[in-house]
């Protein structure tokens, strides 16, 4: 049947010449919009202030077309090639209601009304039999009609954002969907026939009022992501344990005790259990999630990680802020694929604020060195290890010392154990009251491949240019506690510095060729003349940790900080900064950020003694819009 001939009952008036005259297409939609998608088979009527849909739009495939009235066939409107509406987006109005007669569009595909007011959708649209996409977001829907669950072709179902208190209990019926949102609703349970969504890949039911799930939801065997968090639950059944494809799962701000037992989860790459009330963690459950690449704990009741957390050999990201934890197990530090570890808000005690301070690779290299001096010491306690009072007592007779060889010669003319030097491939020339380094110190470092120098503590005036003899394997340098006022362009030589301690000096800027140091990872220029942050470091894009506290810094560059990628720890206490940039916020690879004893009044000392994460999302909610 035609198009001219289709039904009958049609609204508007008779022409002989060219049948019914469809009634003029309403407000906010022309002639010209219905023309179009005649042809494309798309029509777009988003953000037009509509309150209620014109029937011209629920009868554009029934109704006499417009430039089918003076029939041709020479022009360039070939209006009997049009085709049905597939695509209806009628987003971002002000519709109260949808009209019974959407199922005279029955060719629709894709049908998107979210942000409206809608408080129902009628019962026709389970006539919409080639409909695979429907997004419902945004509205007011109290309950959802079943006959929605006739839609068997449906891929794709958002209904988020509304007031739903229940869902269908045929939800099972949608067997095709792969994607279903019913976050930010009023759920207090899901149906069981949940479990029989089979193909869904994509559940997010976060932020309802959820106290328990049905078992029946371990029978979603091809999802890959699951949020559920802020509900109300208590605990997540053994049933969650069977999903062998999930591979995301957010859980946060419930009221869990229990670390969940994820049993056959081999998949599952990102665990997010942050704002519980998890007490414990079980070397089971860790030894079960090999493959996790992020484990977020943060704001949990944690009192100590296990040492089988080291059986997650892809761990990337740690979350652990704001628990009750006093220690680590040192063993971490063996995890080299450890990129970022949080730990604010915890009352460590065995580990150093300094070492935490700066970032995840010095705490990793502080933790193997406790591994080392277990080894060394095995009778001192953790706390005697940690290096905050190691040299608070005399060994007792029976603390086992390390056992080493009989030491060689010393280098002439300096206290150098060479045997050390070969052995640690560092050397320490600290606390020498020296003006300038020996040669045969550099000598020694070139010819052992010295990574590490510490001239640290001496009376050093100028920067020694014999250091570039190391150039080819000095990784890290230890200037600070010098008299140093500047630093020779010789610097730049040492392109394979990851850590430069410039600490208690007299420097008031960096010279451009600290720019060549591509690979430095952490900077310390705490205690000394700067007047400004050195903008040659806004070049370093592996810079992770900057430590310019107790100078006289003035202002932050925010613009500068964007440009380091990596950056994750700035200390900037003590300085005479009198204003934060709210686009400070904007820097969100920031782990920690320490702002305190300048000058300006906001952000106050309350908002300060807060986590960086929340310190950050202060500045952004200031930003101007």
């Amino acid at each position: 049947m035609s198009r001219l001939a289709r039904g009958r009952g049609r609204r508007g008036k008779f022409n002989p010449r060219a049948g019914f005259e469809p009634e003029p297409a309403g407000p906010n939609v022309s002639g010209a919009l219905l023309k179009q998608a005649r042809k494309s088979g798309q029509l777009n009527l988003s953000n037009r202030g509509l309150e209620k849909v014109p029937d011209t739009v629920w009868r554009i495939n029934l109704d006499v077309p417009e430039e089918a009235k003076n029939v041709t066939f020479d022009g360039e409107d070939r209006w009997w090639e049009q085709v049905d509406l597939t695509k209806l987006i009628l987003a971002s109005n002000k519709l109260s209601e949808l009209s019974p007669n959407l199922n005279q569009l029955p060719a629709l595909v894709v049908l998107d009304v979210h942000d409206n007011d809608l408080t129902s959708l009628p019962k026709e649209i389970g006539d919409l039999q080639h409909l695979q996409k429907l997004n419902a977001s945004h509205n007011k829907l109290q309950s959802l009609p079943s006959e929605l669950c006739h839609l068997n072709n449906l891929l794709y179902l958002h209904v988020d954002y509304n007031k739903l208190a229940e869902l269908p209990n045929d939800l099972g019926t949608l067997a095709h969907i792969e994607d279903l949102d019913v976050s930010h609703n009023e759920l207090p349970t899901l149906p069981p026939s949940i479990g029989y969504v089979s193909r869904l890949t994509k559940f997010n039911a976060s932020n309802n009022q959820l106290s328990n799930l049905p078992p029946e939801i371990g029978d979603l065997h091809n999802i890959r992501v699951l949020d559920l968090s802020n509900n109300q639950l208590e605990h997540l059944p053994s049933d969650v344990g069977r999903l062998g494809k999930l591979e995301q799962l957010y859980i946060k701000y419930n009221k869990l005790r229990e670390f969940p037992n994820l049993k056959q989860c081999e998949q599952l790459k990102e665990l997010h259990a942050g704002f519980n009330l998890i007490a414990s963690l079980s070397a089971d459950h860790l030894k079960l999630l090999p493959g996790l690449v992020l484990l977020d704990l943060r704001d949990n009741k944690l009192t100590s990680i296990p040492e089988e957390i080291t059986h997650m050999q892809h761990l990337q990201r740690l979350e652990l802020s704001n628990n009750d934890l006093s220690s680590l197990p040192f063993s971490l530090g063996l995890m080299s694929s450890l990129k970022s570890v949080n730990l604010d808000g915890n009352p460590l005690r065995t580990i150093r604020r300094d070492v935490i301070q700066r970032g995840t690779s010095e705490l990793l290299k502080y933790l193997r060195t406790r591994i080392e001096a277990q080894f060394s010491f095995p009778g001192w306690s953790e706390e005697q290890q940690n290096g905050g009072n190691t040299h608070s007592r005399e060994p007792k007779s029976g603390d086992v010392a390390p056992l080493t060889p009989d030491p060689e010669p010393a280098v002439p003319g300096s206290t150098i154990d060479t045997f050390t030097v070969h052995k640690t491939k560092s050397i320490n020339y600290s606390n020498k009251n020296a003006s300038s380094v020996p040669d045969d110190i550099l000598e020694t470092g070139r010819d052992m491949y010295v990574s590490e120098m510490n001239l640290s503590k001496n009376v050093l005036t100028t920067f020694p240019a014999g250091l570039v003899q190391l150039a080819a394997t000095l990784t890290d340098l230890n200037l600070s506690f010098n008299k140093l006022a500047a630093l020779g362009a010789e610097i730049g030589q040492l392109s394979r510095l990851t850590t430069l301690d410039l600490r208690n000096n007299q420097l008031t800027a960096l010279p451009t060729e600290v720019g060549n140091l591509q690979h430095l990872r952490e900077v310390a220029l705490s205690c000394n003349r700067f007047q400004q942050f050195p903008a040659v470091l806004y070049s370093l894009l592996k810079l992770e940790n900057v430590f310019a506290n107790d100078n006289h810094i003035a202002a932050i560059d925010v613009d500068g900080l964007l440009k380091l990628p990596q950056i994750a720890t700035l200390d900037l206490q003590n300085n005479d900064i009198m204003q934060v940039p709210p686009q400070l916020g904007n820097v969100t690879s920031l782990r920690s950020l320490q702002l305190g004893g300048n000058p300006f009044r906001v952000p106050r000392p309350a908002i300060l003694a807060k986590s960086t994460a929340d310190l950050l999302e202060y500045l952004r909610g200031r930003i101007p819009t």
